[in-house]
């Protein structure tokens, strides 16, 4: 905060500095939630790195050598001669989401500081520059690169990237709490929607004999990032202290809405009860969803195998390569599709919470989930893939729901103060996950694969387990409780903090400061289909790949 002051009071005019991005009078609220999308749908391939497991398991050609097959992780972190397993890449998942969790905790104070577009900026450096680092892995085949670039220096650009839009979206929007958490991370769950068709595409155009086309893929995946990226953060704006809409008043405070009018400081929100069972609620529903994520594409090729093209009771291992790459097309299609509902949920459900409350919209999630999952095996022994996508489809739009849902959660109980440094410490719950979710379904899997098992047999423990964990969450969420008045910062406090960060401007002026509620104008109007043609170009192409499904 003293950074801050000191911005201000000497003039600091550098184009990351956060006096730079106060909006002005006239300024349309309705251009920042492109920016923040810019941003999330780049990162938000994350979700879509399974797509490249597949294609990263057969680099070398020729059959696998006893000691390939035997090999620990710690060979395969630097083995030239074996391919690597689906099971040893997973790993860079897990790092995502661990980074992801633990870079928002450690950088969301710094964030709150220095405002949303230098966070979006080292963001950019650091996911286009980790995946350009992957690429150089794959060329080499040096699997421990792949971590350190993709795992860990993308995973910092991830945290950084995921939460520089929250608080910012929801000071915008005091008036659609939810509806604007739903804006400010719809675009990560979308990021696969539109990331994994392309990253397709991309691998066919450099596929040759000689290179499966992955790292030629990441490379120019890294460009197109950092363009897009690069304009989500320069896209910032922040609304002075004290704005608010044109027209509005802050509604009266509900108590069975477990709404609050006050702030809790960063330093006391992890004190609280209901800090850590938010926590566990979020862990719970992130771990069930974030493990049948990351193995979609292999878990679908693998429980249906030859029926996605018309081979009824053809298993995987029969198929030859030029019929693997036909399902591994259509898997993306599956992919990308529970990526359209993973958007899909996060606007929904964060948007149906403002009329339901937060803690019922979790209940729905919980419950509906458990149900869900339970009924999953029967779906896939069925051999109904039909049922077993739509399931699924709603499962994920959930699993969207609840990231989308838990910032405005946290504003209800804790302000609007610190909450984008309190969701960035909250997100240690999806570094948990990250942990939790891949390892379950990627090594009870290969537990089950080397019990001689097969198709949905491989997968079905795996979904029990994730179902258990969903009745974790539920009881967690009946412990969430309002805040004591104990842990309320006074509006002496409040007023300070403010005071420290608005404008001049804000400082002399109440009220809107000339700052309307906004409208589509052509300026918004064109900042939307620059995010909207790729969303929609990628929602095509699900809608056509995933036509096969049904």
């Amino acid at each position: 905060m003293t950074a801050i002051t000191e911005g201000i009071t000497d003039g600091g005019t550098g184009l990351l500095d956060r006096e730079r991005i106060v909006a002005k009078p006239g300024f349309n609220r309705w251009l920042v939630p492109p920016a923040a999308l810019a941003i999330h749908l780049c990162i938000g391939m994350a979700y879509g790195f399974s797509v490249f497991w597949l294609p990263l398991t057969s680099v070398i050609p020729g059959e696998a050598t006893d000691a390939c097959k035997s090999m620990g992780l710690m060979t395969a972190l630097f083995t030239t001669e074996c391919n690597w397993r689906i099971a040893d890449l997973g790993w860079i998942y897990t790092l995502f989401f661990v980074l992801l969790g633990c870079s928002a905790a450690v950088w969301g104070g710094w964030l709150e500081r220095v405002g949303p577009r230098k966070a979006g900026f080292v963001s950019a450096l650091c996911w286009s520059g980790g995946i350009s680092v992957a690429a150089v892995g794959v060329m080499t085949h040096q699997l421990w690169l792949m971590w350190l670039g993709a795992g860990v220096i993308g995973g910092v650009g991830l945290g950084l990237g995921y939460i520089s839009p929250v608080s910012t979206l929801i000071k915008w929007f005091p008036d659609r709490r939810g509806m604007a958490t739903g804006m400010a991370i719809m675009g990560f769950g979308g990021g696969a929607m539109v990331g994994s068709p392309l990253a397709q595409k991309l691998m066919e155009h450099f596929r040759t004999d000689t290179t499966v086309g992955v790292w030629e893929t990441f490379l120019a995946m890294a460009v197109i990032y950092l363009v897009f990226m690069m304009g989500g953060a320069f896209g910032y704006r922040i609304p002075p202290a004290g704005w608010q809409p044109e027209g509005w008043t802050p509604p009266a405070k509900t108590r069975k809405a477990m709404i609050t009018e006050h702030h809790v400081h960063l330093k006391n929100a992890h004190k609280t009860m209901s800090f850590w069972m938010i926590w566990i609620v979020l862990c719970m529903n992130v771990s069930a969803g974030i493990g049948v994520i990351g193995a979609a594409s292999p878990m679908l090729q693998e429980i249906f195998a030859g029926n996605l093209i018309g081979l009824p009771g053809v298993a995987f291992a029969d198929l030859d390569a030029d019929q693997k790459l036909q399902i591994a097309a259509i898997a993306a299609g599956f992919t990308s599709l529970l990526s359209l509902f993973n958007i899909m949920g996060r606007f929904f459900w964060a948007s149906i919470s403002d009329k339901l409350g937060r803690k019922n919209t979790y209940y729905i999630f919980f419950l509906l989930g458990i149900a869900l999952y339970a009924s999953a095996p029967t779906f896939a022994y069925s051999g109904n893939q039909i049922i077993f996508v739509a399931a699924f489809c709603i499962i994920l739009s959930m699993y969207g729901g609840g990231f989308a849902t838990v910032p405005a959660y946290l504003a209800d109980i804790f302000g609007t103060q610190f909450v984008g440094a309190i969701h960035g410490r909250l997100l240690t719950a999806w570094a948990t996950a990250g942990i939790l979710g891949p390892v379950v379904v990627n090594y009870i899997r290969q537990y089950q694969v080397d019990r001689g098992l097969s198709g949905a047999d491989a997968y079905a423990a795996t979904i029990y387990v994730l179902c258990g964990m969903l009745v974790v969450g539920l009881i967690a969420n009946a412990f969430v409780r309002p805040l004591a008045d104990k842990w309320f910062m006074s509006p002496e406090e409040v007023a300070s903090l403010q005071a420290k960060s608005a404008s001049d401007e804000a400082k002399i002026r109440h009220g809107s400061f000339g700052i309307d509620k906004g409208r589509f104008d052509l300026p918004a109007l064109a900042a939307w289909a620059v995010v909207g043609i790729p969303v929609l170009w990628g929602a095509w192409f699900t809608l056509v790949k995933t036509a096969a499904l049904f």
